[in-house]
């Protein structure tokens, strides 16, 4: 296996079911020196060299906040430990029914799920977010979602990558 291809294989799920932002990344990753900081740098700069349309499949690939995926067990892994860190998983029917309300106003909305770093969260804060951020133009929800999957890479990469603070 080439340098490449362990690279994309070890990284490449950083960026929910999108391995061709590892590929693209591994050249300026490498160049600079196989750190957290340096893999986040690389990763985050691929994605934001992408086409829009490129990024939109990124936001798309994310599951719904304590959604079908979860109810049914096929979240990634690394989803499923990110939502029941916030207790997403053990939500009351009427917290349940409110997730599902947003999630479908909010795809209705924008084209694709609500993203949000969970880690240090309650789902009382993920709630307030959502409700919040449902309100954002087309563009600056594009936009937050983006710099959210970038803070979701980045805790990813220190849990990936324990000892490293530089990420």
């Amino acid at each position: 296996m080439s340098e490449r291809e362990a690279f994309v294989r070890r990284f490449g799920g950083i960026f929910e079911h999108s391995p061709w932002v590892a590929e693209r990344a591994f050249d300026r990753a490498a160049a600079a020196g196989l750190t957290a900081g340096n893999i986040h740098s690389a990763l985050c700069n691929a994605f934001r060299a992408a086409s829009p349309a490129e990024r939109l499949a990124v936001l798309r690939a994310h599951p719904d906040l304590a959604g079908k995926l979860a109810l049914a067990g096929e979240l990634t892994a690394d989803s499923r430990s990110e939502q029941a860190s916030a207790g997403l998983d053990r939500l009351s029917p009427e917290e349940h029914a409110r997730f599902t309300a947003l999630n479908a106003a909010y795809m209705k909305k924008f084209g694709f799920p609500f993203i949000i770093a969970v880690k240090g969260l309650t789902k009382d804060d993920i709630l307030a977010a959502f409700e919040r951020r449902i309100d954002n133009s087309a563009e600056e929800e594009f936009e937050t979602a983006c710099a959210q999957v970038e803070q979701i890479a980045r805790l990813r990469l220190r849990s990936m990558l324990p000892g490293e603070d530089n990420a």
